[in-house]
């Protein structure tokens, strides 16, 4: 379950100047942010895939060993959806790359074509 956590706010002279949040919440904002100037890498398997026509998400699912049913659970979706999404026959939401990018233990940006 989620917990909402209202951050510390701390203040000098009078104004916000900080705010504290749970290590993990900040873990979260981290994994979760889209940036495309950052350093990201993939594998060689991965970029070999891509390269072949495989989607991004097929190819880090397949070089992570996982089967399109044990990544649909792990991010909360049905296969059907994700194999959808891997035979590129529609664009994800970044939602949806976000709970793909959670569940395999990755950035977002590494599911960024």
């Amino acid at each position: 379950m989620s917990v909402h956590i209202d951050p510390q706010i701390i203040k000098q002279n009078g104004k916000p100047a900080f705010a504290v949040i749970p290590w993990n919440e900040y873990q979260k904002l981290l994994h979760n942010q889209i940036s495309y100037e950052s350093d990201i890498w993939f594998p060689n398997e991965v970029v070999k895939a891509n390269v072949r026509g495989d989607s991004l998400i097929k190819a880090w699912r397949e070089y992570l060993k996982l089967t399109q049913a044990e990544l649909a659970s792990k991010a909360g979706m049905k296969q059907s959806a994700l194999a959808r999404l891997e035979s590129n026959a529609i664009n994800p939401r970044k939602s949806t790359l976000m709970k793909l990018a959670e569940a395999m233990g990755i950035k977002v940006d590494q599911l960024i074509d």
